[in-house]
Parts: C-alpha cells; sequence; structure tokens
C-alpha cells in the first residue's frame, strides 16, 4: 500500500520504517522535501521519500496524521483525499501539562479530523500508547493492544492488520465516537508514563481467560 504520513515527529519516524520493512511505499508530507534534515530518517525507511503534502497524499491509500493536536485542524482541512483514502487519526487533543482532554475538541478529536476530513473512512488508532513501543512492542506474555475506533468496517480492517505487522494485538473499540475513551486512554497512559513515574515502556494489553 501507498501510506502517507503526515507529521514526522516520534510517531511518524517509529511506524513509517517499520511499514516500510513490511512492504508498502512511505512518503512524508513535509514543508521542504529537499531539506537534509530528513535524510537519516529516508535512509531508514527503504524506498521512503519525502514530497510536499499534495504530492504525498496523491494516490494515498492510508493517510496517518500525527501531528500536536494545535495543528490538526489546518492540516486536516488542506488534505485532499482520493474517495477510497483511509485516514489514521494518530492525534489526541491534550491540554498543556496533561492536565486533561481539550472540550473544545468535543465529541471526541476523532470525529472532528472526519469533520475536517469530509471523510468517512477516519479510524482512530496509534493514540493510545507511546512511540517507544510503535518501535518495539515486545513484551512478556503479552501483545500490547492496538485500540481502534471507525464507522467504516473495511477501513478498520486495513488499520488492524497495519497494527498487527507491527506487533500489536488490534481491538476494535467500535464507531467513531468511541475515539473520546481512547483519547482518555491516551491521557492516563501519557500521565501513568511520565506523571507518576512508570516511563514510557509501559502497555494496555486485552487478556483473556481460556
Amino acid at each position: 500500500m501507498n501510506i502517507t504520513m503526515i507529521g514526522v515527529g516520534n510517531v511518524g519516524r517509529a511506524l513509517g520504517p517499520r511499514w516500510a520493512h513490511l512492504g508498502h511505499t512511505i512518503t512524508y508530507a513535509v514543508r521542504d522535501p529537499e531539506s537534509e534534515r530528513h535524510a537519516e530518517l529516508l535512509d531508514q525507511t527503504h524506498n521512503g521519500r519525502a514530497a510536499t503534502v499534495d504530492a504525498a497524499t496523491a494516490g494515498a491509500d492510508v493517510v496517518l496524521i500525527a501531528v500536536p493536536w494545535d495543528a490538526a485542524e489546518s492540516v486536516a482541512r488542506g488534505l485532499t483525499l482520493g474517495p477510497t483514502t483511509i485516514v489514521i487519526d494518530a492525534t489526541n487533543p491534550l491540554l498543556p501539562a496533561f492536565a486533561g482532554l481539550d472540550p473544545e475538541a468535543a465529541p471526541s478529536g476523532g470525529e472532528r479530523i472526519a469533520e475536517w476530513t469530509g471523510s468517512t473512512r477516519v479510524v482512530k488508532s496509534f493514540s493510545t500508547t507511546g512511540s517507544a513501543n510503535m518501535t518495539n512492542p515486545g513484551y512478556p506474555g503479552a501483545s500490547p493492544a492496538m485500540l481502534l475506533a471507525g464507522d467504516d468496517a473495511s477501513a478498520k480492517e486495513v488499520v488492524a492488520k497495519l497494527a498487527a505487522g507491527v506487533g500489536f494485538e488490534p481491538v476494535d473499540a467500535g464507531p467513531l465516537f468511541m475515539s473520546r475513551a481512547l483519547e482518555e486512554m491516551a491521557l492516563l497512559w501519557i500521565r501513568l508514563a511520565y506523571v507518576h513515574g512508570n516511563g514510557p515502556n509501559i502497555a494496555f494489553a486485552l487478556l483473556r481467560r481460556p
């Protein structure tokens, strides 16, 4: 698949190379595709390339939005998407100092992303854990859960396969309105990791009795 990464922060840098190793074609949407600052990331991403947002999203099968929340609206509104393009919303509408979720993102950040993009194929995912787990999701005894929420069943199937491909157990949390619950889980994970001192090597898992 052709996957476009919008945002070359920790999440984009963790997932892009890993998906490339699975055979996907990765394009990073950046302001200056010729900048040398992207050279190391492109070296890590087999057949990866950098392009402007318009060029990067043209023909994309999947677009991952992984930008800070204060940039999410302008990014989402500026996208030109194909009718079948899947949008993965990996954003979280966090208040400063992880004090809560932005009330202006109601009813949820995921639903706002769908509104701003005009897409019915938005899937909230890759948002409830840290980038270190996306680089290395290996834990003894269980695979970390990667929760996802969306209204389009076929879009969720694709995102679930992308999650499973990099070592997560995909867990369907239901329709897109469940994004708010995932955003609350993201806030909880961040506070456990960085406010309460557990560090980033923690993960949520869904355990089942035999």
